[in-house]
């Protein structure tokens, strides 16, 4: 088993948003000794968090403009932060979209425009930063999905969101067993509700008590209980899971 470099650096793609789950991740890990890279559409708010968590921790951080979208935008992204920091050890695969249309309304546009940014931009972050992961014989690649993929939505999102989330999960099983034998684990993690903006903007307390009806346990999640999970995927401890879904859902996908 190859042991981590002293300096490690994860990516986060779409970690700038203010309440999103990879701006929380990216501080939860930056706490724990991570260098931090961020790509993320709005270019100031990813040089902003990246200069917070260099303040907050002390961590070498660094952030980019990049349209997960566009597979020349990501590589150019990863190119740049891979020159700014410590070596590629992990990736997490955030960037996301939301998708309330039914199914009846979904246009040509909006099909691709969630399976664009949902999956292929899962496979163009992860397609290059492998090539670097690769060439150390180390790495950890943690992608989300969604409880909408196995339940067949149910959350705020529905078809194409579900779509590219399922679609994420048999990603994350063929590029694990791909990659295994590099020693680089590939997983994922499927949120159920969490208190962020892709559930459709700031949760009412009463829409969070309806949506807590629905799991077994009396709360929705918060960005923090998928960063401690991104976390423990991410260790030096983690090198013997790979090719799994990790559901943190409250018990959603039981109930």
């Amino acid at each position: 088993m190859t042991a981590f470099p002293s300096e490690r650096t994860a990516i986060l793609t779409g970690a700038a948003s203010p309440r999103g789950i990879g701006r929380a991740a990216a501080f939860y890990l930056a706490e724990r000794g991570w260098h931090i890279g961020i790509l993320d559409i709005d270019a100031d708010a990813s040089a902003a968090t990246a200069a917070e968590l260099t303040e907050a921790h002390g961590v070498r951080a660094h952030g980019v403009r990049a349209d997960v979208s566009d597979e020349a935008s990501v590589r150019a992204a990863i190119d740049e932060l891979e020159a700014e920091l410590p070596q590629i050890v992990a990736l997490v695969n955030l960037a996301g979209v939301s998708s309330p249309v039914p199914y009846l309304e979904v246009t040509t546009e909006e099909w691709r425009r969630v399976l664009s940014i949902n999956l292929d931009g899962v496979h163009y972050a992860t397609r290059r930063v492998a090539e670097s992961l690769v060439k150390h014989r180390i790495g950890r690649i943690v992608n989300i999905s969604s409880v909408s993929a196995q339940r067949g939505g149910g959350t705020y999102s529905k078809t194409p969101y579900s779509a590219a989330k399922a679609g994420v999960i048999g990603f994350t099983r063929s590029v694990a067993r791909e990659l295994g034998e590099y020693e680089i684990t590939v997983n994922a993690i499927s949120p159920g509700p969490i208190d962020t903006d892709i559930m459709g903007g700031t949760l009412t307390d009463e829409r969070k008590a309806g949506m807590a009806e629905e799991l077994l346990l009396n709360r929705i999640g918060t960005p923090r209980d998928i960063a401690a999970a991104i976390a423990f995927l991410i260790s030096e401890d983690a090198g013997f899971v790979t090719g799994q879904t990790l559901n943190v859902d409250g018990g959603f996908y039981m109930h």
